[in-house]
């Protein structure tokens, strides 16, 4: 991929990094359910948490093309954990960016480019995840402040989070009575309860209890009761990030199982020169082609500014079609890597850990194919 001089360069400097700060230390990280928190600042020397956000907050402007690059290049770890966490100010930030005051803007947004904070977004709640609608987690009016009560759960960053970009119920029933806020991480009322999971080990992961916790009434994003379609905006930047996460997971999970076929002697032969090993990689191939090309077709779109409703409908389904491919992709490499594809420590068994929460994460299946329906008026 070479659309611009520069993204030879950068995809040079951010696998430098990633070799030297990432993959040595990934599966210790993984067993030990956590990974440094000076590695947030490390990528953000590197650019890495400001890329695509404005110089005024500290951020690196940049077409989504540096993002995709880098979203390639750390996944070559083989660790989404580390990559949902290191990277959840990217959900967490963009509502606050686009809709907040801009004294909320300087208080939140360069501590997190620097490093210096985590940024989260909680959403989904005990009694429902994707039905945005019917969040229960209440702000009430009083005095110059909120008061929140509710549950938040499948936090990303929820432990350790310094802001969480919270959605909360501020008026009636329904998608018109949702609102934003920003919740200082300390918080009084605040409780944090950690969540342990079937992959991202390294991610922290949290359900969040609000006990009448009061948030300063200036912490509003946006206008009050208008965070529904904000939701539904940012939702599209996670979902665009995932299918790209995904297909990067899916080419380590090729690379690996072809390193492993060309060394790997069975009946007196490398494993890679039997037919049905060829076969199964070339199906891995396949399918990993077809990802990559709509993926790129959809972020050239996007960097043109064709974000209509066929381009949302075609986002729901990359999304799909990426995670499947991931799937896929695991499930093969395992299956070609044998016993060791079995064994703690190989980026493909991590990774097949890892495929349901991408294929569930952001929208599951279903809800994509719906939403993608309704898009196109299906």
């Amino acid at each position: 991929m070479t659309r611009d001089p520069d993204h030879a360069l950068f995809r040079d400097n951010v696998r430098a990094f990633v070799d030297a700060e990432i993959v040595p230390h990934v599966n210790a990280w993984d067993e030990a359910g956590s990974f440094p928190r000076e590695l947030y600042r490390r990528a953000a020397q590197l650019g890495l948490l400001g890329l695509g956000y404005p110089e005024a907050y500290g951020g690196t402007p940049a077409g989504t093309w540096f993002r995709l690059i880098a979203t390639e290049e750390i996944a070559r770890a083989g660790s989404g954990g580390l990559m949902a966490s290191l990277f959840s100010h990217n959900i967490g930030l963009p509502p606050i960016l686009a809709h907040g005051s801009d004294a909320l803007k300087q208080r939140v947004i360069p501590g997190v480019l620097a490093g210096e904070q985590i940024a989260a977004l909680a959403i989904t709640e005990p009694s429902g995840g994707s039905d945005v609608a019917r969040l229960r987690c209440t702000a009430r009016r009083d005095g110059d402040h909120w008061v929140v009560d509710g549950d938040k759960t499948f936090i990303t960053s929820g432990l350790r989070a310094d802001w969480i970009t919270l959605a909360v119920r501020t008026g009636g029933k329904g998608a018109s009575g949702i609102s934003l806020i920003a919740v200082p991480g300390d918080t009084p009322g605040l409780t944090r309860t950690p969540l342990a999971k079937m992959g991202w080990w390294c991610s922290d992961t949290a359900q969040l209890h609000f006990d009448r916790c009061r948030v300063p009434l200036d912490h509003l994003i946006g206008d009050e009761n208008a965070g529904f379609r904000m939701v539904m905006e940012n939702f599209n930047g996670e979902r665009l990030l995932m299918a790209a996460g995904a297909a990067a997971f899916a080419q380590v999970c090729f690379d690996e199982a072809l390193d492993w076929a060309r060394q790997r002697q069975t009946f007196g032969a490398p494993l890679v020169e039997h037919q049905v090993t060829r076969h199964k990689l070339m199906d891995m191939k396949m399918r990993l082609a077809s990802t990559r090309a709509w993926l790129h077709a959809m972020v050239d779109r996007l960097d043109t500014g064709e974000t209509d409703a066929d381009w949302i409908a075609e986002l729901c389904l990359l999304k799909n079609h990426a995670t499947q491919t991931m799937q896929w992709c695991a499930d093969a490499a395992v299956q070609i890597l044998g016993g060791m594809g079995y064994m703690r420590g190989t980026r493909s068994e991590r990774i097949y850990r890892e495929v349901k929460v991408m294929m569930i994460g952001g929208g599951a299946e279903e809800i994509m194919k719906e939403l993608a329906a309704r898009q196109l008026g299906v």
